[in-house]
């Protein structure tokens, strides 16, 4: 639920019809937000919220350029850039030793996990697949564009690919590190 919940702007904005992209980016924007306060109001940390923060920027930036202009050049690689800033987001995230996964891993474990180096390095693990496939996806969603399919069904394809593909590993892979940590605990 909660992966859902972080990248739920990131959906509402995929399934906008691109002829309506600017309100499809205000609808993700607002998302953001609520996702934000929601999370806030029940006491999340902003650790655990670098991909939200980061959405609400960038979906902030994106509603002022697709309603400025919106026959923008942008519009057709909108879905390219989106995962590319997902990229950025979690690539820097790793950079700063904050992988965007460790706060969100936070929800579901105890406390006296969270500074244990096999528990970071899950987290940094996971966060590299995400930011792997995020990249991949932007690089095949700006090939699409650039051959003008931007807003295809492949498209699409490609971007629901491009959650779902990290998003299973993650249940896999922490699902393998928790059976493997138990096995070392007997």
């Amino acid at each position: 639920m909660s992966y859902l919940r972080t990248f739920l702007p990131w959906i509402v904005f995929a399934v906008v019809p691109s002829g309506s992209w600017q309100w499809g980016a205000l609808a993700a924007l607002v998302v953001s937000l609520a996702v934000i306060a929601q999370q806030v109001r029940a006491g999340t940390g902003l650790d655990a919220l670098i991909i939200e923060l980061g959405s609400a920027a960038f979906f902030a930036v994106l509603s002022v350029v697709a309603f400025a202009d919106p026959h923008s050049g942008l519009h057709d690689y909108s879905a390219a850039v989106s995962s590319a800033t997902l990229a950025a987001v979690a690539g820097l995230s790793l950079a700063v030793r904050r992988p965007f996964t460790l706060g969100i891993a936070k929800r579901s474990t105890p406390p006296e996990v969270w500074g244990l180096k096999p528990f970071i390095r899950v987290n940094v693990v996971i966060t590299a697949v995400w930011t792997a496939a995020f990249a991949v996806t932007a690089a095949l969603l700006a090939a699409e564009a650039h051959a003008g399919h931007g807003h295809s069904t492949t498209a699409l394809l490609i971007q629901i690919a491009g959650f779902v593909v990290p998003m299973v590993f993650t249940v896999r892979y922490a699902a393998h590190a928790r059976a493997r940590a138990q096995q070392l605990a007997h």
